[in-house]
């Protein structure tokens, strides 16, 4: 929701009780409201489900003595995913961002594009050069973003999905995943 002018996650946002200034509470800006402070975010997780959040093997797992299936990483290789795993979908980088409120039908939003380059940046995941391409291919859906960073300035987890995005851009234009 969107306390005193910033979206944020309202169990996170201490209220200042120390002024007789009254605090103000809205919904999420620029989603449709469904009742009272309650929006409608399933074009946004339609959104996030389109990038599939989820690993994506080529090759076949390993097996454990235990007939347990794993996907081995290395603790250096774990520790490029911090800062992108971490997000709550919680829409308040996507509905701060003057690019997904001008074109949230085609370009997926902050909150989708840094979950999309958590699974390129994952190195158990091998589908990372399709995943970058198509999110390209619409062009729409990753290079609206101008790099305002309304997002990371929002972000109640103190992520950057606009340096995600970046990231993403960069990889795309580069012809790596």
């Amino acid at each position: 929701m969107c306390i005193d002018g910033v979206n944020t996650v309202a169990c996170l946002k201490p209220v200042d009780t120390g002024t007789s200034a009254a605090t103000t509470v809205t919904p999420l800006p620029h989603m449709y409201v469904v009742k009272d402070l309650v929006v409608d975010l399933t074009s946004f997780y339609q959104q996030y489900k389109s990038v599939e959040p989820w690993l994506k093997r080529k090759s076949k797992t390993k097996t454990t003595e235990g007939g347990l299936r794993e996907h081995a990483q290395s603790p250096e290789e774990r520790k490029k995913l911090d800062g992108l795993y971490e997000c709550i979908l919680c829409a308040c980088c996507s509905t701060a961002c003057p690019s997904y409120w001008w074109n949230s039908e085609a370009f997926l939003g902050p909150a989708a594009l840094l979950h999309a380059y958590r699974w390129v940046s994952d190195s158990r995941d091998e589908y990372g050069a399709e995943r970058v391409q198509a999110l390209a291919e619409g062009w729409d859906k990753l290079y609206r973003c101008r790099m305002i960073k309304s997002c990371t300035a929002t972000c109640p987890k103190s992520l950057d999905p606009a340096a995600a995005i970046s990231a993403m851009k960069t990889l795309h234009q580069l012809g790596k995943p």
